[in-house]
């Protein structure tokens, strides 16, 4: 059983983004995280857009990712509790995970406190005042008549539709997204107002794809966790302090 006492928090891997080669090699590097953490951490936290497009069908799930998802067996067999938040891009997470690793899976926010502190958790999507078109598209993908829908397609289609998408988008083909304070200013103003009637510790998130930290009062940090297409960045919580780190890059 697992006999760390570290949490560990991580985002936005978009593992299928950028064609299979640069893929692999992504997972390559997160299977070598996940050896790195599986003797100290007690739970770890995928916070949201794990893979870049997921959706699982009674039967079939997308094929690859096998290191990765066999890594995580591992780390459950050895007694890590593992938590699955759903993104944008992989919000059809239904049974499977549950059921082969024993995970957890998170719909919308987390609350948790550890070690005397408060933490909200959530992957990002559609908080704040923007992403108003986003929204409106969440309601659907997340609507059970729409998924049914999706589920009749054939998988041959269903993903090829999803990896045709993936392929035209900006993570997959610009390289390292230049950062954008209004996304960003979203999330820092929805956090602001949370902690003015609850006091959380830690406020961390996902989505936007730029790690960084934001002191929102004496007892009340920001955190936005980054990706792994550029910045490798995780926060890790030894139960005293929280720190943003990247791993094999100097930070």
């Amino acid at each position: 059983m697992a006999t760390g006492n570290k949490l560990y928090f991580a985002s936005d891997f978009h593992l299928g983004a950028g064609g299979y080669e640069k893929s692999r090699a992504r997972e390559a590097r997160l299977v070598r995280w996940l050896d790195s953490i599986k003797a100290d951490a007690s739970e770890l936290f995928l916070m949201g857009d794990v893979f870049d497009f997921w959706f699982e069908y009674s039967t079939v799930i997308p094929k690859g990712y096998i290191r990765f998802i066999g890594k995580l067996a591992e780390l459950a067999d050895a007694g890590i509790k593992i938590y699955l938040f759903k993104g944008n891009h992989d919000m059809w997470m239904f049974g499977y995970f549950e059921k082969e690793l024993g995970a957890t899976i998170i719909t919308n926010e987390l609350i948790i406190e550890r070690g005397g502190k408060k933490f909200f958790l959530h992957h990002g999507d559609g908080l704040g005042a923007g992403d108003s078109g986003y929204k409106l598209l969440k309601n659907i993908f997340r609507s059970r008549f729409c998924q049914w829908l999706f589920e009749r397609l054939h998988p041959n289609l269903g993903v090829g539709i999803a990896n045709y998408w993936s392929r035209k988008s900006r993570l997959s083909n610009l390289g390292d997204e230049p950062y954008k304070e209004e996304e960003q200013g979203w999330l820092l103003d929805f956090s602001k107002e949370l902690i003015k009637t609850t006091p959380y510790n830690y406020l961390i998130f996902g989505h936007r794809h730029f790690p960084m930290e934001v002191q929102l009062t004496d007892e009340s940090r920001y955190i936005n966790l980054g990706e792994w297409i550029n910045y490798d960045s995780y926060a890790v919580f030894d139960g005293v302090e929280l720190k943003l780190e990247r791993f094999e890059q100097a930070v």
